[in-house]
């Protein structure tokens, strides 16, 4: 048997060149590279002099190198290889993060899956790492415009709910599971007519599609037809959030299209457990309904309990950030995602500002956390503030995220000692106040006796951890 000498590239993934020289920046980023920006802990045993191995380990797993030497010779690919490898620059070894940039080349256009695949879809396995998260991720602009973005955006929103100002305020149904259809198209009515038409909105719970007691054609219909007889009544437009997932995109489709054929303007998706994919699909496939996007199970892909989140000391686990779910979303086109509110369930109550920042601003600032983004005149999207909401928290959310944010709450409307109708009423008095920037404590005072008054006794004035 005859053996073929091979030509063996060096080992070092540094010598391959994985790593920039010192102080290298990418030229015209917004134009020509996808840039990334990870934290990391080494895997026991191995050393903090290792860091820099680890950053350039990383782009080249991500990019076009592997673990070992593998054949040069004719045809083996390498000097394509060798042109497209993504480099890891701004190395920080006190707080392990760098940066990792690729070459706008080395992803196919339009295709978000692919993408991740690449630029975090196999370090988070790479036995050299305890810990790693993505905290950013920056999109030039021909990517940025091979999306479709969203179809509505705040202003299209606001346009076909007629309001001109002001947050949307919407309810859940609690409990989640266990009203029938024609049970949740009561409470849709008493939320829509109650404190003189001024409440906008009901939306299903995530784990609420299609079930024996309350099936999906039932609910939609039921829904919509309150909807459409309290518009007609009123002058006042409402909004049914109406979930269509599942694992079958046909059923997704055909959902929609039943939504739009009673009239309504919103379809509900859990973003999360149907994928990027299938939100992408459906953005185009829309038959013309604003999509939101539930983020149920987002906390297995960004949840960080590690202090380093927040202040640069040890990460713990393997996620990417919430802020990296945002921008995807805004790209692949959702008109309103859940975002968290200040002081709720997120950990680190300052990323429901930089979430807020991704979905709307069209150039989203740098941060320590945060690569920023050029957005290039993409809609922005409404940011859902929810989880432990009630009147007397609302102002807080307003003040922090601004107008154009969903404020749901659930429990803090239904739960209310007296009753749905008081609890509606609470928090379009908290927000008339939030809007006219009074001070809500004072207005308690001034009003003992109302609904706000009795749900801030009742559950105070921060919100809930739950």
């Amino acid at each position: 048997m005859v053996y073929i000498t091979l030509d063996i590239l060096p080992m070092s993934h540094y010598e391959k060149g994985y790593v920039a020289p010192r102080g290298w920046k990418p030229k015209n980023p917004d134009e020509d590279y996808i840039i990334s920006y990870l934290d990391i802990e080494l895997a026991d045993g191995i050393g903090e002099d290792k860091f820099e191995d680890a950053a350039a380990a990383c782009a080249a797993e991500s990019s076009t190198g592997t673990w070992t030497d593998v054949f040069s010779g004719k045809d083996s690919g390498v000097k394509m290889a060798d042109k497209m490898k993504a480099v890891a620059y701004d190395l920080d070894a006190k707080t392990k993060t760098f940066k990792i940039a690729y070459k706008k080349e080395l992803f196919e256009r339009d295709n978000m899956s692919g993408l991740l695949a690449g630029v975090v879809g196999n370090i988070d396995s790479m036995k050299m790492l305890k810990a790693f998260r993505c905290l950013d991720i920056r999109f030039p602009k021909e990517i940025v415009q091979s999306f479709p973005g969203p179809q509505f955006g705040i202003d299209g929103v606001r346009e076909f709910m007629q309001l001109e100002e002001g947050p949307i305020l919407c309810t859940v149904p609690k409990p989640k599971v266990g009203r029938s259809a024609k049970e949740q198209a009561n409470l849709a009515k008493i939320l829509f007519t109650a404190a003189n038409g001024r409440y906008h909105g009901i939306k299903d719970d995530e784990n609420l599609t299609s079930l024996f007691f309350n099936k999906f054609e039932d609910r939609c219909d039921k829904v919509h037809a309150v909807l459409r007889d309290v518009e007609e009544k009123s002058g006042k437009k409402k909004m049914y959030l109406c979930n269509i997932t599942h694992s079958n995109i046909d059923t997704m489709i055909q959902r929609a299209d039943r939504i739009k054929g009673n009239g309504g303007r919103w379809m509900m998706i859990d973003a999360i457990t149907t994928g990027f994919s299938a939100v992408h699909s459906m953005r185009l496939k829309n038959p013309g309904l604003a999509i939101h996007a539930h983020r149920a199970m987002h906390g297995l892909l960004d949840r960080e309990s590690g202090p380093g989140v927040h202040n640069r000391l040890d990460i713990e686990g393997f996620s990417l950030s919430m802020v990296v779910l945002s921008k995807i979303m805004r790209l692949l086109g959702v008109d309103s995602l859940h975002g968290g509110a200040p002081k709720t369930k997120m950990e680190n109550y300052a990323e429901p500002k930089l979430i807020r920042d991704a979905l709307q601003l069209d150039v989203t600032p740098e941060t320590s956390m945060t690569l920023g983004q050029n957005w290039y005149g993409m809609k922005p999207v409404w940011h859902v503030a929810s989880g432990g909401l009630h009147p007397g928290s609302l102002p807080d959310s307003i003040r922090q995220l601004g107008q154009d944010i969903i404020l749901q709450c659930g429990g803090g409307v239904l739960g209310h000692p007296w009753g749905i109708e008081a609890g509606v009423e609470a928090v379009v008095q908290s927000v008339d106040i939030a809007l006219g920037r009074g001070n809500i404590e004072d207005w308690i005072k001034e009003n003992p006796d109302s609904a706000l008054a009795k749900a801030s006794h009742h559950w105070g004035f921060d919100a809930k951890i739950v």
